[in-house]
């Protein structure tokens, strides 16, 4: 496979979670040579791990042009930020939803590339002009959200800090589009445009569910077969992640009042370690 014209040549990833796995797999499969941070070795196996199980996934449901270990080829790990390419076109962070975390990340990446390189942060919730405001390149800085399952969602939201300059915006869009992604270009504010909004209606969920409105697979069908929804909000809750929600709904209730208080159902599941689809439980039992 040759890389795409409209690609990013060379791309780090910070974090290979599910997210970051699923990042660096999107732009290995468009051409682009990749680097994943990961703390420690095996980490970093198991991260080249994910990226290896989904290139296998899409080889079987006929997704790739190339062969999986051509694709995987491109991609490499190391076990520090300051081990990044200096030469990355696009570092991307998608390291857990916690400020400081991030804010550190995102300052030790700007140290290790080039003057040119654009940071994201994958951030679904934290403010974006926050991180930007530890660099000393704010121009070059802005989020990209990508949605889980990243390899097969169709969504990237862009979102912009005051100081993001306009190339920068032209290049996360033209890397979005490489990647036969849509894009949606707001700008910062608590939970941005889609996780406010699906927030807000799945904390609704929730609240029907503790109140005995319904049952959850009940409520579910009425989103998906009356307002076409192609899933309802408690099953998109637990592919999510319960203690992900809780978290962006902590983040929004401190941000924008009482209409994001989480609900104390959600509270107790977490509590109880039902997250969802990761644990086995959550609104539904999951194999």
């Amino acid at each position: 496979m040759t890389t795409n014209a409209s690609a990013p040549a060379v791309v780090g990833v910070i974090g290979g979670g599910r997210m970051g796995a699923g990042i660096a797999q999107s732009y290995a499969t468009a051409g682009s040579v990749v680097t994943v941070v990961e703390s420690g070795a095996a980490a970093a196996a198991a991260a080249l791990d994910r990226v290896a199980d989904g290139l296998k996934r899409a080889a079987e449901r006929d997704r790739l042009t190339a062969s999986p270990d051509e694709i995987l080829a491109r991609v490499s790990t190391v076990e520090s930020v300051d081990a990044l390419p200096s030469e990355a076109d696009l570092v991307v962070e998608a390291v857990p939803e916690d400020s400081a975390l991030k804010a550190g990340v995102v300052a030790a990446a700007e140290q290790a590339v080039n003057a040119t390189t654009v940071l994201a942060s994958n951030t679904s919730s934290l403010s974006v002009t926050e991180l930007a405001a530890v660099l000393t390149r704010p121009g070059r800085f802005l989020g990209m959200h990508f949605f889980n399952p990243v390899p097969v969602s169709d969504l990237v939201e862009i979102v912009l800090a005051p100081a993001t300059d306009a190339a920068t915006v032209e290049a996360a869009l033209r890397w979005t589009r490489c990647l036969g992604k849509k894009d949606v270009v707001v700008h910062d504010s608590p939970g941005f445009a889609s996780s406010r909004l699906g927030l807000a209606l799945g904390l609704e969920a929730i609240r029907m569910v503790e109140d005995g409105v319904a049952e959850p697979e009940a409520i579910d069908d009425a989103m998906r077969l009356g307002y076409k929804h192609p899933m309802g909000p408690l099953r998109l809750t637990d592919l999510v992640g319960l203690d992900v929600r809780l978290a962006i709904a902590e983040h929004l209730h401190a941000t924008l009042g009482e209409r994001f208080a989480p609900p104390r159902l959600l509270r107790e599941k977490v509590a109880q370690g039902e997250l969802g689809r990761k644990t086995g439980q959550g609104f539904y039992a999951w194999r």
